[in-house]
């Protein structure tokens, strides 16, 4: 024990740890508040700490390469010992996380933990949910399955329609325009290094201002917060009715974290790792991809939108939340904190978890497109086809094979995910018509690596032809002044 001692004192003298450590361990809470209501902080952080470990066990196997995701996932679930089982438990792990989080933001809305002085503590936990949901979102992807495929896929038209930097956007997330090797690199890197290092970084700060400003006492019913007294009284109820955190608090956070994770382990061993599913072909569209289960009540609203609604709900809504969540505190910084005497707060939190329960629910059975019959579709109606010619005829046939009728009406037929086609060219340019089948945009995804050129030309000759009778094609105005120009066209 002696040698122990002195080794421990060695590195004492030289990182000066003991005093933070026992300070932080010591440190005073109010009797009330070490209660089950406040361990979703600490589980939430244990999960963490449990990706953290999961996440560098895969990074020795997983190969971030087009060609490669697939396989080594597929490796990790028959080839690799028990590498099935950590798969699963990151999985979990990450679902178990962003519920934790959620509660975790919920219990301190209603508690009125984020009242003076925890306003900064508030805005941390934001930026601490925007990142766990980013987390669950990039780590989707790099299953690189079918699903995971379409899901960047939608994720990348809903960045595409930002004002002005939707392309810059696109291009930054994709590394390109278009779906390709150079993508998945990028979501490895944001998945494993530049994600979970903001999120160590936030909560090393989380963490730091909850030692520094103290827990959340019970909130008691007239208990108000003033600006003037608030810090005044706390200290004065941590003196008169305070305990240490360690071990009156901390076994409570304990156990429920060792529960959280009894859990994790319980759903892995019982339900295994989340695909990969087929491998990803934008051509095989029937798959009615979905997303993981925290974005299932996305999925269900964007499938019942009408269109036109689409771009606003997903520009205006999540601005408007986040704005709401970051000015939460100085909006309602002082007064009751008793969720008893806030019935405003109780009916939104109901309110919004009825909303999401409900499109989750909604999301099991809402179509991705209304028309899913992919290789039993209808055929290109006749009299679109009389008087082509050979290479118009070719286009309808790719037109046929890639499936486009899953996602738009020809004829009164088809899809409904996208827009009806029978007037296309007189909507689109050549070149425009060119740009979306290549690089996609809105809903659409980018077919730019799987239609050869041959294709894509023979495509857009074909949707040349859908113009209204007695109508031409649209043209580039510029173009026309410039042949007009040079004497090429009169």
């Amino acid at each position: 024990m002696r040698v122990i001692s002195q080794i421990g004192d060695w590195f004492d003298r030289r990182l000066q740890l003991a005093a933070p450590i026992r300070e932080a361990a010591e440190h005073p809470v109010p009797r009330n508040t070490a209660s089950w209501w406040y361990v979703f902080g600490s589980a939430s952080l244990t999960v963490f700490l449990l990706q953290l470990g999961t996440g560098i066990l895969l990074a020795l196997i997983y190969v971030p390469s087009a060609s490669e995701a697939w396989n080594s996932l597929q490796a990790l679930n028959h080839d690799v010992t028990l590498g099935w089982f950590i798969r699963a438990m990151h999985g979990w792990g990450s679902n178990f996380m962003v519920a934790l989080v959620l509660i975790h933001m919920v219990q301190v809305f209603l508690f009125g933990a984020y009242k003076f002085p925890r306003e900064l503590t508030w805005i941390v936990g934001v930026f601490l949910l925007l990142m766990t949901l980013g987390m669950a979102f990039s780590g989707q992807v790099l299953r690189f399955d079918q699903d995971a495929y379409w899901g960047l896929g939608i994720g990348a038209s809903i960045a595409s329609r930002v004002p002005v930097a939707g392309p810059m956007i696109v291009k930054l997330m994709l590394g390109g325009p278009i779906i390709a090797g150079a993508t998945l690199s990028r979501f490895f890197a944001l998945h494993v290094f530049v994600i979970p290092g903001m999120l160590i970084g936030f909560v090393c700060l989380h963490v730091l201002m909850v030692l520094k400003l103290g827990i959340n006492e019970w909130p008691m019913p007239g208990r108000l917060v003033q600006r003037a007294t608030y810090v005044r009284q706390y200290h004065e109820l941590t003196k008169k009715d305070g305990v240490p955190f360690v071990p009156y608090a901390i076994w409570k956070d304990l156990f429920f974290a060792a529960f959280i994770l009894l859990a994790v382990t319980a759903c892995a061993l019982y339900f295994g790792p989340f695909g990969p599913t087929g491998r990803p072909d934008p051509t095989i569209i029937q798959t009615v991809p979905k997303p993981d289960y925290f974005f299932l009540w996305l999925y269900a609203l964007l499938s019942l939108l009408p269109p036109s609604m689409e771009t606003p709900a997903l520009l205006i809504g999540p601005v408007v939340v986040i704005i709401g969540l970051l000015l939460l505190p100085f909006l309602s910084g002082e007064g009751e904190k008793s969720w008893r005497r806030r019935p405003i707060a109780v009916l939104t939190v109901l309110l919004i978890a009825i909303t999401l329960g409900t499109f989750t629910h909604l999301a099991g059975f809402t179509p991705w497109s209304p028309h899913m019959n992919a290789w039993s579709g209808d055929p290109v109606p006749k009299r679109l086809l009389h008087g082509t010619t050979a290479l118009q005829r070719q286009g309808a046939l790719v037109f046929q094979a890639k499936q486009c009728r899953n996602c738009h009406s020809l004829g009164e037929l088809g899809g409904q995910r996208g827009p009806a086609l029978d007037n296309v060219a007189a909507r689109l340019t050549q070149d425009q018509l060119i740009r979306q089948v290549i690089q996609g945009g809105g809903n659409m995804p980018a077919y730019g690596k799987n239609l050869s050129p041959p294709e894509t030309t023979a495509l857009v000759a074909f949707l040349e032809t859908l113009h209204p009778e007695g109508q031409a094609p649209a043209r580039d105005a510029a173009s026309d002044i410039v042949l007009r120009e040079s004497g090429t066209r009169p």
